[in-house]
């Protein structure tokens, strides 16, 4: 995160964050495609991130305490990637973007039905996937409910949508 800040305005400062082209995709993809490698961040996404600016998009989360890096068990020389609970507490704005992008864009199908899905869930649906987000990248145990998951229903209905095609 730069030393020097416009100003100490919360939303100029959560821009200097989170306000560039790739930040937001970076989290959306850990948190709704379960990317936690680097490689996987880098390929398994629509928008083709070059490895460079991946590289300082990980470096400013990680500076800002949005993620945290560990090493990964299974291969010395990779790192796993986790949100922080300040990661996860940004689920209610990707909410609110794709809820709004669903209403006035013009979304593909597929990649439309978790924002209508999270639109219509609304803060209900936000906090039982953010309960889920905790339990995978904090460790935090959660009380399971009867039923599917919200992550669960999520892709589920994204697969559906694929299906279909």
């Amino acid at each position: 995160m730069a030393d020097t800040k416009r100003s100490g305005c919360p939303i100029n400062l959560t821009l200097e964050v989170v306000g560039d082209k790739w930040s937001l995709l970076v989290i959306r993809d850990m948190m709704f495609g379960n990317r936690r490698h680097f490689r996987e961040l880098l390929t398994k996404s629509d928008e083709g991130i070059s490895s460079n600016i991946l590289a300082d998009r990980l470096k400013t989360l990680l500076g800002a305490g949005v993620i945290t890096r560990d090493d990964d068990p299974s291969h010395k020389q990779k790192g796993i990637y986790s949100l922080t609970e300040q990661g996860v507490e940004l689920l209610p704005i990707l909410a609110q973007m794709a809820g709004w992008g669903y209403k006035y864009l013009p979304v593909s199908e597929e990649l439309g039905i978790r924002a209508r899905l999270l639109k219509e869930g609304g803060p209900k649906m936000w906090a039982e996937f953010m309960d889920e987000l905790r339990e995978t990248h904090l460790g935090v145990k959660r009380r399971k409910k009867a039923g599917p998951s919200a992550g669960e229903r999520l892709q589920a209905a994204y697969e559906c949508v694929i299906a279909k095609k």
